[in-house]
């Protein structure tokens, strides 16, 4: 795993808020929001620069956290390392000093590093590993003027959402009384990662007012806002969609997009034979400053019987390989509604300008709109809105069809061993969990740790990100869930000498360890995030990478075979991405009142994880849970 990666969160994610409790800051109750956007910029004056953590604070914590991890040899080991990397007058404490100089002259010490090394010059495909797939209800539609008709309520509702960031409409959301940074939600809308030999870019075309609709592998401009700013009604949006599908329809144009989905150099090296024609390049530059990509699917092949959300996931997620949908799209848009035949729907975004909050957020707002229908003020002519005009592309060149060949081969076997799968759990709910005086988050995340544990009968070092968006152009933290405390509670729940209430306290006492990291966290004292900037400050200064990060420990806490994340939604909606490890899962959850949503993924040529039982063993994790609280826990009052 590459090590810069190894001193990251995701994600991405990591994507609609998510929610934990904390002490410090008057009911934190969002420990795994992601990042945020931009409602004017009435509060950033307020906001305070992230502060750098003291040396022998994060040491401290990071041998707590690798505990669990290693025996006592490796651990003295570790600790060792740690006191020769932060005594006085060692490279540490000089990599501190420099630090600290850095925060005090800049907004934010991590915000251009972190989008730097998480995303700009992460190399790996953003399909399966960064960017997340967001599975929505399945709507009703059954016929392509249905799926077409849905699409064009999306669009409106997309752009409806971009009106109400453009004129600062976007509630300022708030940590207890302490204003967050908005600044994310400015770069959801007409921003796009640009492929580059060992870095990409990110550019921002907030003003655009055209999107792309991909169908059939062919890609046409639709202008959806008006010289004088009206935003064209979603009737002239399905008239467009109609004749889109209409043209493209039994084509068999080549699989350009699936040129977004390879690995990022060869998607750079392929990018610039692209380019080098004038035609393509017109095209690629509306593509990339287009708002937002609308993909209209085909027919997703199924086994009969299949389970039509594993086939969303899949299909949100890589597409179903270049022979279905998979070239259907352009990755690097970070923003990609899909709509698919038989009512499967969702969208796809590309991480890296944006954590998921964001997202979240629109995706409620999408699914609100949805649920209304169409009435008749959504019909009604917009005056000067223009025809879709398809964008073309020359791909005659040997080179580009070979790297369109390359391309599709390897993306068919990445999505060949991605497995991914989701747990409707419906015997309860976060509403029980808050009965029984527990931060649902926390508790959620001892279940993961529990699940894993029960099924592999060794820790599973995991990771969730916290935002740090109380700070100025703050981004993520990452919470270090596996502890001393949650292997103490796994094993207990697993000894039949122990009696319920000794479970109860060992559960309550993970969950409280669990929220108190948090705490940490959220403001900015966490572990990883310092052990990075501390890295990236010796590269910075031609100081050799000191000897800690090749810690045995500190490897050993840092491989994340479990990628997890909060996203939560009033609806039957969830995250889904790929694992960080090739032994490890991704597990996104989405917790209502009455019932919860995982997405769950992990890889099928790896036989050391199996998504299929570790569904189960979390669905019995929670329920072993639950009856040893109704037994031995708070009694709830009321009906639950």
């Amino acid at each position: 795993m590459n090590m810069t990666r190894i001193f990251q969160s995701r994600t991405t994610a990591t994507p609609l808020g998510r929610v934990l409790t904390s002490s410090g800051l008057s009911k934190m109750l969002t420990a795994a929001s992601y990042g945020n956007a931009a409602a004017g910029g009435s509060t950033v004056a307020t906001l305070q620069r992230q502060p750098v953590p003291k040396l022998p604070d994060t040491m401290q914590k990071l041998l707590k956290s690798i505990e669990p991890h290693v025996d006592a040899q490796v651990l003295a080991a570790s600790k060792r390392a740690t006191e020769q990397f932060s005594a006085s007058g060692a490279v540490g404490q000089k990599l501190q000093e420099l630090l600290n100089q850095r925060a005090a002259k800049m907004d934010s010490w991590l915000a251009d590093w972190w989008l730097r090394s998480a995303y700009m010059e992460y190399r790996d495909p953003v399909i399966v590993y960064s960017s997340p797939g967001l599975v929505f209800p399945r709507a009703d539609y059954q016929t392509l003027d249905g799926q077409l008709a849905y699409a064009a309520r999306m669009v409106s509702a997309a752009l409806a959402y971009k009106a109400l960031i453009d004129g600062g409409k976007i509630r300022q959301e708030m940590m207890g009384k302490v204003p967050l940074d908005m600044s994310q939600y400015e770069k959801i809308f007409g921003t796009c990662r640009i492929p580059g030999r060992d870095r990409d870019s990110v550019q921002y075309n907030p003003r655009s007012r055209h999107i792309v609709v991909a169908c059939g592998n062919r890609y046409y401009r639709l202008d959806v806002i008006n010289a004088s700013g009206a935003i064209v009604s979603e009737g002239q949006i399905l008239a467009q969609l109609q004749r889109i599908a209409k043209e493209s329809a039994n084509s068999s144009s080549p699989p350009i997009g699936i040129l977004t989905a390879n690995q990022r150099d060869s998607w750079a090296e392929a990018y610039e034979k692209l380019v080098a024609d004038p035609t393509n390049r017109n095209s690629v530059t509306a593509i990339q400053q287009a708002l937002f990509v609308l993909s209209i699917d085909r027919e997703i092949p199924q086994a009969p019987g299949g389970d039509h959300i594993i086939a969303a996931s899949d299909l949100l997620i890589h597409g179903g390989g270049s022979t279905v949908n998979g070239g259907n799209r352009w990755y690097d848009k970070t923003i990609q509604l899909v709509v698919a035949p038989n009512g499967i729907n969702g969208l796809t975004y590309e991480h890296s300008p944006a954590e998921g909050q964001p997202i979240a957020i629109m995706t409620d707002f999408l699914l609100e709109h949805l649920k209304r229908g169409t009435t008749a003020a959504d019909q009604q002519t917009v005056p000067g809105a223009g025809e879709a005009v398809e964008l073309p592309f020359n791909v005659g060149a040997l080179s580009v069809k070979a790297a369109i060949e390359q391309a599709a081969n390897f993306v068919d076997k990445l999505a060949a061993d991605i497995q991914m799968h989701y747990l409707h759990f419906t015997d309860y709910g976060k509403g029980f969990i808050k009965s029984q005086r527990m931060s649902p988050d926390s508790y959620i995340q001892m279940a993961i740790q529990y699940a894993f544990y029960r099924l592999h009968k060794v820790p599973g070092a995991q990771y969730e990100s916290a935002q740090n968006r109380m700070y100025l152009r703050g981004r993520t933290e990452t919470i270090r869930s596996c502890s001393v405390e949650s292997i103490a509670f796994a094993r207990t729940m697993l000894d039949p000498k122990k009696d319920g209430r000794a479970k109860v306290e060992s559960m309550k006492a993970a969950v409280e360890a669990h929220k108190a990291y948090v705490s940490m966290a959220i403001q900015g004292y966490g572990v990883d995030r310092h052990l990075l900037g501390l890295k990236l400050t010796a590269k910075e200064h031609g100081i050799a990478v000191p000897e800690l990060y090749s810690d045995a420990g500190l490897q050993a806490s840092a491989r994340m075979r479990l990628s997890t994340s909060q996203v939560a939604s009033r609806y039957d909606a969830f995250m889904c991405y790929g694992p960080l490890t090739a032994d490890g899962y991704g597990c996104c959850y989405n917790p209502k009142e009455e019932d919860m949503w995982f997405g769950l993924s992990a890889f099928r040529s790896n036989h050391d994880s199996d998504v299929e039982r570790f569904r189960v063993s979390l669905q019995e994790a929670l329920r072993e849970m639950y009856e040893v609280l109704v037994l031995h826990g708070e009694k709830p009052k009321g009906k639950l």
